[in-house]
């Protein structure tokens, strides 16, 4: 079988921004679809939600009154056909506390890591251990000791990050190498930050599809530079806007609702029903404790 094209949006991306975010959750969808066939989707979509709206987004579908058209989506026609891969981002940063502080991981070799029964267990008892508010301020600090291209947020300084002895104890011996790997991100910013889960979403996304080609949102962060840096061989790769293109509309559609339907189930809430309907699309790479459905 010839390898497929697949189309690509994301939801929830903020870059290194994981603590204190917008959003508490980042979504990667790839959809597998004929042009044809994506095009016949969002027309029925259209017709089943009614707005008039130019260009419809997730939150047309997750309105109560539009229920019967998210149903037929996450039933019909992206059965088999879809992937969303999905990131709690309180764990995927208490990920990279391990990766960092902890195993020293170097760079390249920390991007393609992804987080553990420690980095669990650390993501569950941090709060406990130093009260939520602490370990917050901790993990803001420790984001923006790597934060290197957002000027309009405060950057932290090595002195400052590990005078936090309270929090850190032993993990103060990794201040060598991650000050390095701190100067070395701001020397180059063409590299991968390893505290952006874009890149690593998206190379586990080409690792269970397998496609010949890729048809993406426009993502000025996806340079082939940092592409070559986690996915080998890189596909044949096109931008568009998603408006100009159907099946990029449905990755759009797909992120967009699982990111939504997830986040609410960190916050103990969620449509049960709905989120059932999105499991078979999970792909197992996400970072994740448990089902999302529960």
């Amino acid at each position: 079988m010839r390898p497929p094209t697949i189309a690509c949006d994301e939801s929830g991306s903020e870059g290194v921004n994981l603590i204190g975010a917008n959003t508490a959750v980042f979504a990667h969808a790839a959809v597998r679809l004929e042009p044809e066939a994506a095009a016949e989707c969002v027309t029925r979509l259209r017709e089943l939600i009614g707005s008039p709206a130019l260009e419809y987004k997730a939150n047309h579908l997750l309105r109560a009154k539009n229920r019967a058209a998210l149903e037929w989506l996450l039933t019909e026609p992206l059965a088999d056909n879809a992937s969303v891969l999905l990131v709690d981002k309180a764990l995927f940063l208490a990920g990279k506390i391990v990766d960092l502080l902890i195993d020293q991981t170097p760079y390249p070799e920390c991007l393609r890591c992804r987080p553990d029964a420690r980095a669990r267990a650390l993501h569950r008892d941090g709060p406990r251990i130093h009260g939520t508010c602490r370990w917050s301020e901790f993990l803001r600090s420790f984001t923006g000791l790597l934060r290197t291209s957002n000027r309009r947020l405060p950057a932290t300084t090595p002195a400052r990050f590990f005078a936090q002895t309270d929090v850190l104890g032993d993990w103060v011996a990794a201040r060598p190498r991650l000050t390095a790997l701190r100067d070395q991100l701001l020397a180059d910013p063409g590299l991968v930050s390893p505290l952006d889960p874009l890149m690593p979403a998206l190379a586990d996304t080409i690792a269970f599809w397998r496609p010949d080609k890729v048809i993406h949102d426009e993502q000025p962060s996806l340079t082939p530079a940092r592409l070559a840096q986690l996915i080998d061989p890189v596909p044949q790769w096109r931008f568009v806007d998603s408006k100009s293109e159907p099946r990029v509309q449905i990755a759009d559609f797909l992120a967009g609702v699982a990111r939504r339907l997830t986040e609410e189930t960190l916050h103990g809430g969620g449509d049960a029903d709905l989120v059932t309907l999105l499991r078979p699309y999970v792909l197992p790479a996400s970072v994740w404790i448990g089902d999302p459905a529960d």
